[in-house]
């Protein structure tokens, strides 16, 4: 290998390594961000309830700040517009029940629970549709537009695999729908369906582990360069 071929090689490796450094130095920030992300995702599970936002408040809703924040609504259920919605959970395949909850205000999607598949029909489970006013506190969950991985809705069909907020309130025909939705806590319904409380907070953090990674492919890249400035001719 001529000098000049090896100087390119060693280049080439150094820029590698400062680009897999960088990775590195990234996954780092992520990993402290994804831990600010889990503290705040906490606090507000545990916070006491406040009143779920208005019309005037919704533009300023998002995942950042308002994700999982305790919330709490009065109303009276429409049973007759409920949406079934496709979910596996640790009691097995099923749906969730999503029932437009409408207040003095707003009309807002209530994630009520999950029923197994022999109670898919509101017959089945008629005990727990109370009539009403009632009172709804559970965690705010931002809308899932468009579907499942390689499952899109099909408001048409009726078939539902996301809790597609914009959607459903249309296929429902929804007026004055609040642009997220609200998980129920686990306070029983009657007859025992559906099952409230099985929102899942779990946040990946593999972050240090792909850090790791890089600045292991990094040190690598700088031994390969090493290796190329010490070969002589």
């Amino acid at each position: 290998m001529t000098r000049t071929r090896r100087a390119a090689f060693a280049a080439a490796a150094l820029i590698a390594a400062v680009a897999l450094a960088a990775l590195g130095v990234w996954q780092l920030e992520r990993r402290v961000w994804k831990h600010e992300l889990v503290a705040a995702v906490e606090a507000r599970i545990h916070a006491a309830p406040v009143a779920a936002p208005w019309p005037s408040a919704w533009d300023a809703v998002d995942a950042k700040n308002d994700a999982y924040l305790r919330v709490t609504a009065t109303g009276q259920f429409r049973h007759d517009r409920e949406t079934l919605v496709q979910a596996v959970t640790d009691r097995g395949p099923g749906f969730w029940v999503l029932t437009p909850l409408e207040t003095p205000g707003f009309t807002l999607l209530v994630n009520r629970g999950f029923v197994p598949k022999d109670r898919r029909d509101a017959a089945a489970r008629a005990a727990g549709n109370v009539a009403g006013s009632v009172t709804v506190t559970g965690l705010l969950r931002i809308t899932e537009p468009e579907g499942a991985f390689l499952r899109s809705n099909d408001p048409a069909a009726d078939r539902w695999f996301s809790r597609d907020v914009a959607a459903i309130a249309k296929a429902r025909g929804l007026q004055g729908a609040a642009p997220y939705f609200v998980d129920a806590d686990a306070r029983p319904n009657p007859g025992g369906y559906p099952v409230g409380g099985l929102t899942v907070v779990r946040f990946p953090d593999n972050h240090l582990v792909y850090a790791l990674t890089w600045f292991a492919l990094c040190a690598l890249s700088l031994f390969f360069a090493w290796r190329l400035w010490r070969i002589r001719d």
